[in-house]
């Protein structure tokens, strides 16, 4: 299949001597990867093109294939594509397994690797913003891709308890058993609870010092809890971080009405990036980019 015949917006072939890079998904016109990358091959004295690419659903191997046949060099992967990507790629590492979603892939020597940086995005954000993770009692709002995606960096901290919260039982206990060894390894007690269980007083023994919304209710202006699980889950000692970004929302408005402090999701978005950019110009360039200035840029 031709790159034409898929309509990509970045074709390799348009940038000869260059690098070319793009990050993948539908829609995907929002997206603030390019500019971050921009920034970050600035800094570091890169010559190489970022774009976008907008595969149709269920056209993402062809296009990712065109992609690396045409000279692309490597892509970020996000909605609805992590799963595509995960199967499209040739090896994994073991992150990517764990994560069971891939969003970062590269090629060396024809072989299509596949990662995942979203976890140790969000680690990086949250320990930039002064978040102790370790000893910490963490409540993880979700079950879906992006709660496993980031529970292994997560329980790689050593948190003193990390509770899965979801609609329905089976997906958190899902969760629950898939990482229950890492839990064990790190000395973290993992356990899940459903989002009703929340507003029990008897479920909810102590509020939590840090409080994730891993689900997309923020998308449309709602919150995973309830008022009356929410006056439960926080105290102004707790940090509220929610994966969504450029708002604030409902899950964010409910924890400043208790006094704790707030972050969206565009500092995982950045630290993720830079995770993707060093795999893919190296990891010597870690001192020449600096996520938090471009955050800092995004933010004005």
């Amino acid at each position: 299949m031709s790159l034409s015949s898929i309509d990509l917006h970045t074709d390799p072939a348009q940038f000869p001597g260059m690098d070319v890079y793009a990050v993948a998904g539908n829609p995907i016109s929002h997206s603030k990867s390019p500019a971050i990358h921009k920034r970050f091959s600035e800094q570091s004295n890169q010559s190489m093109h970022y774009g976008r690419l907008q595969p149709a659903l269920g056209e993402f191997a062809a296009t990712a294939k065109s992609f690396f046949v045409a000279g692309g060099k490597g892509m970020n992967v996000t909605i609805p594509f992590k799963l595509d990507a995960q199967e499209f790629a040739d090896v994994l590492t073991a992150r990517a397994q764990l994560a069971g979603a891939v969003n970062t892939l590269r090629i060396e020597n024809g072989k299509i690797f596949g990662d995942n940086t979203d976890g140790a995005g969000l680690v990086r954000d949250l320990s930039a913003q002064g978040i102790k993770i370790q000893g910490a009692r963490i409540l993880l709002l979700g079950a879906g891709g992006a709660a496993r995606g980031v529970l292994g960096p997560l329980l790689e901290q050593s948190p003193k308890e990390l509770i899965i919260a979801n609609r329905s039982s089976p997906k958190a206990d899902e969760l629950v058993q898939l990482f229950s060894e890492l839990a064990t390894t790190y000395q973290a007690v993992l356990a899940s609870v459903t989002l009703s269980d929340l507003e029990g007083s008897d479920k909810t023994l102590s509020p939590f010092d840090l409080i994730i919304n891993a689900t997309a209710a923020g998308l449309s202006n709602e919150s995973p809890v309830s008022d009356i699980a929410a006056s439960h889950i926080f105290i102004p000692q707790s940090f509220a971080y929610d994966m969504v970004y450029g708002k604030v929302t409902a899950f964010m408005q409910q924890a400043l009405h208790r006094g704790s402090r707030v972050s969206d999701g565009l500092g995982m978005l950045v630290e993720q990036a830079a995770d993707a950019f060093l795999i893919w110009r190296g990891a010597h360039l870690n001192k020449s980019i600096d996520p938090r200035a471009v955050l800092s840029e995004l933010r004005s």
